[in-house]
């Protein structure tokens, strides 16, 4: 069974900086993609950003390309997410998931496994 863990949520202004950490438990993590999910209250979980089984390829939503940066420590079974120029509407529960692929994915059904999530809130 695999375990998701993350941390480093919090409360932030607008246009500040947070990390996001998850933390996974098992031998296979190094095998599968990772991802960041996030949910706003009142609307669907949507795709944030993925990293390939090495790292060497991701993908962002286009809301926050160029403003986050995900990446994976497979020594320590970790993936990150670097969010910088913090806006109000990236106030939501953010989720990191493990994927059933090597490869990245941007879909949300490539994901059996699922962390409980760290909330971000970000202030005006």
């Amino acid at each position: 069974q695999v375990q998701l863990v993350e941390s480093g949520g919090g409360l932030v202004q607008v246009g500040g900086s947070l990390r996001l950490s998850c933390a996974a438990s098992g031998r296979t993590f190094s095998s599968y993609a990772m991802g960041w999910f996030r949910q706003a209250p009142g609307k669907e979980r949507e795709f944030v950003a993925t990293v390939s089984w090495r790292g060497g390829i991701t993908y962002y939503a286009d809301s926050v390309k160029g403003r986050f940066t995900i990446s994976r420590d497979n020594a320590k079974n970790t993936v990150y997410l670097q969010m910088s120029s913090l806006k109000p509407e990236d106030t939501a529960l953010y989720y990191c998931a493990r994927s059933t692929l090597p490869q990245s994915s941007v879909q949300s059904h490539d994901y059996n496994y699922w962390g409980q999530g760290t909330q971000v809130t970000v202030s005006s």
